[in-house]
């Protein structure tokens, strides 16, 4: 390999459809490498106070308290804590309120409880789109400046009366860098996408447990209460 043929001798001698092609696949890799370390500091961070969460409320203690410690540590809440604070401040305002009926207490808890579960998965979920677009996405990219470098390449050839190896090479090289980088950009992207979209679905269901849960605890504080 001369000097010529190196990495970054390839690079510069590219043309520049190539060049823009090979630096949108470097762009596009570097976000998908920011998407995956934030997304993979969430998902934890998420996952972990849900576990901490869940081990407070199912430890027998009274929710009263759990509920002021939830809006007192409000900032620092993710995950099924806010979903708890949603629906237990939804149950305390029609408590206080009075004279209504049971079913349509509970259901006014369940609808302040899944709204608050919306927002946290749509925040789990923001970036895996762009993950899954790099993913698919890139490959062709480098194949399009791949087919356009080959493409310059034999049209240059015609005007070579002799088309040896040496001449063949550097173009053709400079041209599978380009399909090289679009796999780079999207294999690390496709990995992460089907990682954490199926965290997302995980932690979904534990909301959707847990809402159910909470639904019918709520359900027979609010009858003992009529019935006093």
């Amino acid at each position: 390999m001369t000097s010529d043929m190196s990495i970054v001798g390839l690079l510069f001698d590219a043309s520049l459809p190539v060049q823009l092609v090979m630096l949108l696949l470097v762009i596009a890799s570097v976000m998908s490498w920011s998407i995956i370390f934030t997304k993979r500091r969430l998902v934890r961070r998420t996952a972990e106070a849900s576990d901490e969460f869940e081990a407070s409320f199912w430890s027998g203690g009274d929710l009263n308290t759990l509920y002021q410690n939830t809006t007192r540590d409000r900032g620092s809440n993710v995950g099924m804590s806010r979903i708890f604070e949603a629906g237990f401040r939804e149950f305390n305002r029609a408590i206080q309120q009075g004279g209504i009926n049971a079913d349509k207490v509970i259901e006014e808890c369940r609808r302040a409880m899944r709204v608050a579960q919306m927002r946290e998965v749509d925040r789990l979920e923001q970036g895996l789109a762009t993950l899954a677009t790099i993913g698919s996405t890139s490959p062709y990219v480098g194949l399009f400046g791949t087919v356009w470098g080959i493409m310059n390449a034999f049209i240059g050839l015609a005007n070579v009366q002799s088309a040896t190896l040496a001449v063949v090479a550097p173009p053709i090289a400079e041209a599978l860098i380009a399909t090289a980088m679009g796999l780079f950009a999207a294999i690390p992207a496709v990995i992460a996408y089907n990682r954490y979209a199926d965290k997302v679905v995980r932690l979904e269901y534990r909301y959707d447990g847990f809402t159910e849960e909470f639904s019918s605890i709520l359900q027979r504080h609010v009858r003992n209460k009529q019935g006093d």
